[in-house]
């Protein structure tokens, strides 16, 4: 059941990656990302969005919650 649940997620959130590559190809706007050591090269902002939500329905999918009371 867990390992379903797990592939289910990852074949989704891989279609997911594959769409938003698709559609930023003709993105203009651009942005470095800040992190803690440097920055990152300039990027599409739309897909900085786009991986920080498919990474987050990644992390969500795998923490399981727990209902029995």
């Amino acid at each position: 059941m867990l390992f379903r649940k797990f592939l289910f997620s990852l074949a989704f959130n891989s279609s997911l990656f594959l769409f938003l590559i698709i559609g930023i190809q003709n993105s203009t706007t651009k942005n470095k990302v800040n992190l803690f050591i440097d920055e990152t090269v300039n990027l599409p902002i739309s897909f900085i969005v786009g991986t920080s939500f498919l990474s987050g329905s990644i992390l969500g999918s795998l923490l399981s919650i727990n209902t029995d009371l």
